[in-house]
């Protein structure tokens, strides 16, 4: 008789060089990448930006706003402005990923403590997760109209769904359909991820050009910003539109600004190329907004009507093959940016939450799985859900993403020991594995938008003028926790944290670490003993290298 093995609940762990035998805190996949498994250099990082720039999401900021009653020309100065502020606080945590090479859910335990990490791990963990149902949804559009294009009989299948569920019958068999594609590149690793970036960067922008001369073309020479041209809004409600989309650009990307270590730690080159984002994703996604606020007033002159969202542009062209291929470039769009920016984000997480049963493959498919459960469609069914879903996702990671940066940069002047970050009571400790300062700078900044995050979720629940701090809230939050923070740690220094040198992850690896497998972009090893681990000097010297 054939004998059948138990399947294994528990992943893979190796001998740790960093965790000192603590399965709790690490597995393979969350040990600092080894030299030879750090393949990323500027093509790929650029590739990378391009394929994330390239999607829905960055097409639907400026044309949203201007759903809201904005003109296009403060569409664009938004989009500009949100992307330019996002930049520096990018470049900044992807910085660290270079010099430790560690994912986000390790480096947070330098600022929040070991236990404490986890408030900031949850709550991106949980966004993350969201924001994959999102792009998983945009995804399905585009499904749906390339389905369409081929099989016109499948845009008008009888629908038996209930109409106050947000979606028909031929959206969600789209949505079955995208959700299937995906998971094939769930179980891709990340340095594989690069060329698929590659791919969607050569293919999306020439796709999306050609909609931009489309828009130009058609409409025949016509004003195609007449429409938008001139705001409807005036007085206060101009500055609140104005800074809640502001917001809403910003929070689309407040993920980024906290997870690129996730994606930094592989690379091969100088941290100084961390500092190309501020220049290069304002001038990018400004252009990419550019493309669909043309497009969208272009459909407005054309078709009488102004569509927010690609597809419903899409769908009013009557060629077929101009359909399917339009359709086709944002379908890869949404693959590309749900992969990098979503699915790896919460597996990061989900993986320094259950390091024994999950690693990033089995997380990616966990997020897969979620997501269903968050009934996206919902949230896409106006331009204001949209907006107020993105300035949602901002409340929480504004503060994150600050205390990571000050603490890093101006409490720790630079000098973390990787070592540490896995050993749970170590210098990184804190009170009883929390550091109460981050909790309670986080706790500062987040509390503010709480009314306002409670009506965007319940709008029958009346918070009146509490709402108002809602309106930027990425930008109150990222402030008063950065000051908080600062002030907290200036007064009450955590002085066991306060080390003389840097100890980078090359230093353990360099003394007596064997590196197993690259295949996962992490070593297995043990370190032969602590004294010499720590003894041999010259961390000081690489470090200044490095920056």
């Amino acid at each position: 008789m054939p004998v059948f093995e138990r399947p294994h609940l528990k992943v893979d762990q190796p001998t740790s060089a960093f965790a000192e035998g603590n399965q709790r805190w690490t597995n393979k996949d969350l040990d600092p990448v080894p030299p030879q498994a750090r393949k990323w250099g500027v093509t790929s990082f650029l590739a990378y930006w391009v394929s994330d720039a390239f999607n829905a999401a960055t097409w639907q900021f400026g044309a949203g706003i201007i759903a809201i009653g904005l003109s296009w020309r403060e569409s664009i100065g938004i989009v500009a402005l949100a992307f330019f502020i996002i930049s520096f606080v990018i470049a900044l945590n992807g910085a660290i990923g270079v010099i430790h090479h560690a994912p986000f859910p390790v480096l947070a335990r330098a600022s929040w403590g070991f236990w404490g990490s986890y408030i900031a791990i949850i709550s991106r963990a949980i966004l993350a997760i969201f924001w994959f149902a999102i792009q998983t949804m945009n995804g399905a559009n585009t499904v749906r109209v390339m389905l369409g294009a081929i099989w016109p009989s499948f845009l008008t299948l009888e629908n038996t769904i209930p109409e106050d569920q947000g979606i028909t019958t031929n959206t969600m068999v789209s949505f079955f359909i995208f959700w299937l594609i995906q998971l094939p590149f769930l179980y891709m690793h990340p340095n594989s991820l690069r060329i698929l970036f590659m791919v969607k960067s050569a293919v999306v922008p020439v796709a999306w050009i050609a909609i931009l001369i489309w828009a130009f073309v058609a409409t025949k020479g016509e004003d195609i910003f007449a429409v938008t041209s001139k705001s409807t809004v005036q007085g206060s409600a101009y500055s609140w539109a104005f800074l809640s989309s502001l917001t809403s650009v910003i929070g689309n990307y407040a993920t980024l600004s906290v997870n690129q270590a996730d994606f930094s730690r592989y690379s091969r080159v100088s941290v100084k190329w961390q500092l190309m984002y501020v220049p290069f994703l304002p001038i990018v996604f400004t252009f990419i907004a550019f493309i669909g606020i043309a497009a969208s007033s272009a459909g407005a002159v054309k078709y009488g009507h102004l569509d927010w969202d690609p597809m419903a542009l899409v769908e009013n062209w009557e060629s077929r093959a101009a359909r399917f291929f339009a359709a086709f470039s944002f379908a890869l769009a949404a693959l590309g940016v749900n992969i990098s920016a979503n699915s790896l984000s919460a597996a990061n997480d989900l993986t320094a939450l259950f390091p024994q049963y999950v690693n990033i493959r089995r997380g990616q498919l966990l997020c897969a799985v979620i997501a269903w459960a968050l009934v996206p469609w919902k949230i896409l069914a106006s331009a204001g859900s949209f907006l107020n879903f993105m300035s949602a996702y901002a409340v929480f990671l504004g503060p994150i993403a600050s205390i990571m940066v000050f603490d890093f940069w101006v409490i720790h002047r630079r000098k973390y020991d990787t070592l540490a970050l896995y050993q749970p009571h170590g210098i990184y400790r804190y009170t009883g594995g929390v550091n109460w300062r981050a909790v309670i700078a986080f706790l500062v900044g987040v509390a503010p938008n709480m009314p306002g995050f409670i009506n965007s979720i319940n709008p029958d629940i009346d918070v009146g003028v509490g709402s108002r701090p809602y309106s930027f809230g990425w930008l109150l939050g990222f402030t008063a926790t950065s000051i908080v923070y600062v002030a907290l740690s200036m007064i009450f220094s955590p002085t066991r944290t306060m080390i003389e040198t840097a100890v980078l992850p090359d230093d353990i690896y360099d003394d007596g670490v064997s590196v197993g497998g690259s295949g996962s972009g992490s070593g297995s090893g043990a370190v032969e003993e602590e004294g010499r681990v720590r003894g041999k000097g010259g961390w000081k010297g690489r470090l200044e290298k490095i920056l």
